[in-house]
């Protein structure tokens, strides 16, 4: 037989070709995932104080000024 099954493909084709198409897969899915997370828009940013952050809550009307002087004084010691 030589090395071939019948159908004129040698056994090291088989598995070179499934060897590409697990690579051409995961090539496909990190695409998709290195799509996803690039098209997923601006990350919050961690770059405000604690201060700022207070202030902000503040000025949106999520705190009160009560609660703003209470955690103030907590944060600044």
């Amino acid at each position: 037989m030589m090395g071939f099954d019948g159908y004129g493909v040698n056994p090291w084709m088989w598995v070179t070709g499934g060897l590409m198409m697990v690579l051409f897969v995961g090539g496909l899915i990190l695409l998709v995932v290195w799509t996803i997370r690039a098209v997923g828009g601006p990350r919050p940013s961690n770059s405000g104080t604690a201060l700022e952050v207070l202030r902000t809550r503040l000025a949106a009307g999520e705190i009160t000024q009560d609660e703003y002087e209470k955690t103030r004084r907590v944060l600044q010691g």
